[in-house]
């Protein structure tokens, strides 16, 4: 019996293969092409590194699909639409909204995670005049 929920198991990365760009002798030209390419190309082997990069996203897809499963239709509809609504809400643009909402609805307001603790206001380096700022945006100045 399959109540259509998203399966526990890892899942491995999409399928690709490993590929270096090679020279003329048979090795890859790091020179040419930056360490970075090679990094790119060999990320996510793992299944479980894949499964981790992505560990929010799979969460909420089954959270979502048991909320379907046991309510009905529309309660995933009416949390996505809450989300939704509070993604939109935005500040002026010289103000840094504190996304208050979205985190009380996604849950991320019970954890402490490293941007709360290094990424206070006051080492921000915008510091700008607020009229002239909002005059930009509207397109005055």
């Amino acid at each position: 019996m399959s109540f259509g929920l998203p399966s526990i198991k890892v899942k491995s990365a999409p399928g690709g293969e490993f590929s270096l760009a090679e020279g003329p002798f048979g090795v890859p030209e790091l020179m040419k092409n930056g360490l970075t390419t090679a990094r790119a190309a060999c990320d996510d082997i793992h299944p479980i590194a894949y499964s981790e990069k992505h560990y929010e996203q799979n969460r909420d897809n089954f959270n979502m699909a048991i909320l379907r499963n046991t309510q009905g239709l529309h309660a995933p509809l009416r949390i996505a639409m809450e989300l939704k609504s509070a993604q939109k809400i935005g500040r002026l643009p010289f103000l840094r909204s504190s996304n208050a909402m979205l985190d009380s609805l996604t849950g991320r307001d019970l954890e402490i995670m490293p941007e709360d603790i290094f990424n206070s206001p006051e080492l921000f380096e915008m510091s700008a005049q607020p009229h002239a700022v909002v005059e930009k945006s509207l397109g005055i100045l």
